[in-house]
């Protein structure tokens, strides 16, 4: 290849990864940060060597078929692929990698936040506040679960799950796992292992979900395992809204079994799901799991890493 590779940013990165994309590429870039359509993606392929989308371009098996042998490598910003068809992509000869690590922390921030703004009814006090109707008080004004010595569920204890678990001794949680595999001790830190999901939810007062989403995981959550969990258990999801049977939760919660529910993803994103927003005890952020400057930061330049890599004859360090 002679001259700089031809690169597609799809959308607005952050303004240091759009830096070092210029420089060291031919870079097209989605600066009005629209979402691509099918046609877009099956068009741009025959104009770039790379492209570096988020998990909102879907490249399913129908679109890599389309795609035009130009493309090279797909080079995630992201640390999920599940919008990525990776057998269909492989089969046409696409590399494909994605963002692992240097997200952890910022998603088991946002995971503490939700666990504590659905546990402490922190959604339905700022709203009190802020219209101008909190009018009372008493001793038993909404008051919520105590997180403090609790017992927490892990489902997916990878680096975002451990991320979470480390932040939680900080509560002196009891912690208690479910993973395909089980860690080796020095990684356990004293936690809990279940060998099946339907164990770990028995014990599981808070529920916290950080496994990716694949075909044996969609809908994980549904009724029957929803009604294994203690009675006001409070469920956290910062992994993929496809994890969980959403009609399920919202049954639970209504039944009163679920007390509360932290959500940072849906089935459907943007937007959600508005029948959630009936319910005060539905503490709800819209995906901004990684959304800190200096995770944007590093997600793009692991991107590029892998891009810089490839382009140069080396594996890239996040080759799935």
């Amino acid at each position: 290849m002679t001259g700089k590779p031809k690169l597609w940013v799809t959308r607005r990165l952050s303004d240091a990864t759009l830096e070092r994309a210029a420089r060291d590429y031919d870079a097209i870039i989605n600066f009005d940060d629209g979402l691509s359509s099918d046609d877009d993606l099956v068009a741009m392929s025959a104009k770039v060597d790379a492209i570096i989308p988020c998990h909102s371009e879907r490249f399913t098996a129908e679109i890599a078929r389309k795609l035009d042998p130009r493309l090279k490598i797909i080079a995630n910003h992201s640390v999920g692929v599940d919008h990525c068809d990776l057998p269909a992509l492989k089969a046409r000869g696409i590399v494909v990698t994605n963002t692992p690590d240097v997200l952890s922390d910022a998603t088991a921030e946002i995971a503490m936040l939700l666990m504590l703004g659905a546990a402490r009814h922190a959604a339905e006090g700022d709203h009190l506040v802020r219209s101008g109707n909190w009018n009372f008080w008493s001793p038993s004004f909404m008051v919520g679960k105590q997180v403090t010595g609790a017992r927490l569920g892990i489902v997916g204890m990878g680096r975002v799950g451990q991320a979470f678990a480390r932040k939680a001794r900080g509560f002196d949680m009891d912690i208690h796992y479910y993973n395909r595999t089980r860690l080796p001790p020095h990684q356990e830190h004293g936690a809990t292992y279940h060998a099946s999901v339907e164990s770990l939810l028995e014990k599981a007062d808070f529920l916290s979900l950080h496994c990716p989403a694949t075909p044996q995981t969609t809908g994980l959550m549904n009724a029957e395992r929803l009604a294994l969990l203690p009675a006001g258990a409070v469920v956290v999801n910062t992994a993929r809204g496809a994890l969980v049977d959403e009609s399920a939760l919202l049954a639970a919660i209504e039944s009163g079994h679920i007390a509360a529910a932290g959500l940072d993803c849906f089935v459907t994103e943007p937007g959600g799901n508005p029948s959630f927003s009936a319910h005060r005890n539905i503490f709800m952020l819209p995906h901004i799991g990684s959304a800190t400057v200096r995770t944007r930061d590093a997600m793009g330049f692991r991107a590029l890493d892998n891009l810089d890599a490839f382009f140069n004859g080396r594996t890239p360090k996040d080759l799935l």
